[in-house]
């Protein structure tokens, strides 16, 4: 078994493989892996099999659905390898150019952070996502996914490195950490001069791990506290059918909606349809039914579970929706900008000065109207796939694409100019 110490030292050779790789190799190159990945995969379904067996009954089904892959799954990430590869090639790119009065040209050109750790949890796309992204983007990825996804995570990496030997690419350009303990993450957190920029993609806990330890660069993304706010002046059909997607459709990840805020002077007649819709009816489907939290208020209402002050602070990632009747808009988003994490917030209304002022005044990466935070997306978004959802305001904010993972310099070029 490698070293953590050992394969970072490998990345970090294999940076200076990309000057030879042009635009044209990398788009065939990941176009071979996304044809090898569904070549290899009887194999990647199996190890998956492996820890989806090892991991039930240890996590709950929500959770197993994370880690699970699946034929239609493995399908999809061969397609945002392609989808990568189509992607114009960011690198070298000139950003601006000034002309100095005194004849020079200075231009600020695109080019790699260089090698780029990903530190994430059960899904086990983003090891190819991840890939893709940082070879696009000419990056030496180091991947360290979680223990109970690491027979998966292999399966993927070996079929990536296979493809790139193949390729005559040193195979060192993706690396996948074999250390599954706490141990390894905390060494990449602190691998400075090593690793030019850390993600990490996952739950709370791990992201503020890696904010209070990190001594290397790094991106905060992932949580996910994300909020439907029903407006007064709303499409009632139209609301009933973005909270059940944004809540339903696939609750485990990031940006299914944790909260909904309902405006007081429709509650009466929208929250006994709602519970109709996210309890009995699915109930009644043998589907999972939403457990609704709710504020006094929305008890008054219909009935649920009464909410805790922590569940409006809280990503289920599960079943599970807090409901508030709020006074306004002003209220919503008010509480939003509170107790949300910056990632995707909702606002149906067909009320223009409302929809404004939600747009304009909640702090969040990603503001929808009318529409679910499900799509808070890198290939929803025409990124091909994502790094992760960046909730923090600097470089990258929202879904991280190939531009995400670039820095630039300036180049300078004069004919003898002295200052």
């Amino acid at each position: 078994m490698k070293t953590t110490a050992e394969i970072l030292e490998l990345a970090n050779k294999a940076k200076m493989q990309f000057s030879k790789i042009s635009n044209d190799d990398k788009k065939n190159i990941l176009f071979r892996c996304a044809i090898n990945l569904l070549k290899d995969k009887n194999e990647i379904l199996c190890a998956n099999s492996c820890d989806v067996n090892a991991s039930t009954g240890v996590f709950s089904s929500v959770m197993i659905d994370r880690l699970r892959l699946t034929d239609e799954r493995i399908q999809g990430m061969s397609e945002g390898l392609v989808e990568v590869a189509k992607l114009d090639d960011p690198i070298g790119e000139t950003i601006s150019t000034y002309n100095h009065s005194n004849g020079m040209n200075i231009s600020k050109v695109r080019v790699p952070m260089g090698v780029v750790g990903i530190i994430y949890e059960s899904r086990p796309n983003v090891t190819s996502d991840a890939f893709a992204l940082c070879f696009k983007s000419g990056n030496v990825a180091v991947l360290r996914g979680g223990k109970e996804a690491y027979r998966t995570s292999l399966a993927i990496v070996n079929s990536i490195r296979k493809t790139l030997e193949e390729c005559g690419v040193n195979p060192n350009v993706v690396n996948l950490i074999e250390d599954t303990s706490r141990a390894s993450a905390l060494e990449m957190m602190k691998a400075r001069g090593k690793i030019d920029l850390l993600i990490p993609r996952g739950g709370a806990g791990l992201i503020s791990s890696v904010v209070e330890n990190a001594t290397v660069p790094c991106i905060e993304t992932g949580t996910g506290i994300c909020h439907v706010y029903l407006d007064e002046h709303a499409n009632m059909m139209n609301a009933l059918k973005i909270i059940e997607n944004a809540k339903t459709s696939r609750p485990s990840v990031c940006n299914a909606e944790e909260v909904l805020l309902v405006n007081e002077s429709i509650a009466h007649d929208f929250l006994p349809k709602l519970k109709g819709l996210l309890v009995d009816t699915r109930i009644n489907h043998g589907l999972n039914a939403v457990e609704l939290r709710l504020d006094q208020k929305a008890a008054s209402i219909i009935d649920g579970t009464p909410a805790t002050t922590n569940d409006f602070d809280t990503e289920f990632l599960d079943y599970i929706l807090a409901i508030k009747i709020v006074k306004d808009v002003d209220d919503a988003i008010e509480h939003i900008n509170k107790h949300g994490t910056h990632h995707s917030e909702s606002i149906i209304s067909d009320n223009q000065e409302n929809i404004e002022k939600f747009t304009s005044r909640i702090d969040s990466a990603c503001v929808y109207v009318n529409a679910s935070t499900r799509f808070t997306d890198g290939g929803e978004f025409g990124l091909g796939c994502e790094m992760g959802i960046s909730t923090q305001k600097m470089h990258a904010r929202g879904p991280m694409g190939i531009k995400e993972l670039t820095t630039y310099k300036y180049i300078i070029k004069g004919d003898g100019q002295i200052r």
